[in-house]
């Protein structure tokens, strides 16, 4: 494996961790829309380190669900995260826009429920990526 690759990995999940620790910040903030979409991008940048660390040289795309789909064809324990990584989808652009909602706006439209599970499925990506990448 090529220690560039290794590198970029690092900075991937180095980045996805304080990603979580900026909405875990952002949950206690009660600023829960962008507690969600903070943890979307947490779930994201993880992801991508992994397929990093496996030699990808470029990974595209923000679908979590997607990315965890890629993820299992290098190694079939993430397949079971697709459908839980998919509920992190939602938070991508109606947590920002309010075009992306029907009515109303992001800071109105997201609870602390929502936020505490996005938060919860961030953290549990991110373990199982971590635990992959040595």
């Amino acid at each position: 494996m090529k220690n560039n690759n290794i590198n970029e990995a690092g900075r991937w999940l180095s980045q996805a961790r304080a990603d979580l620790e900026d909405a875990l910040y952002l949950f206690e903030g009660k600023r829960f829309n962008t507690a969600c979409f903070t943890a979307q991008q947490a779930a994201e940048k993880a992801l991508k380190a992994f397929l990093y660390f496996k030699g990808a040289v470029e990974v595209w795309g923000h679908s979590v669900a997607d990315l965890c789909a890629n993820c299992a064809e290098r190694d079939n324990s993430f397949s079971e995260l697709i459908n839980t990584g998919a509920l992190l989808d939602k938070y991508y652009i109606p947590t920002r826009y309010p075009n992306g909602l029907p009515g109303g706006i992001p800071k109105n439209a997201f609870d602390e429920v929502e936020a505490k599970r996005a938060i919860e499925i961030t953290k549990r990506i991110i373990e199982q990526v971590s635990s992959r990448i040595k």
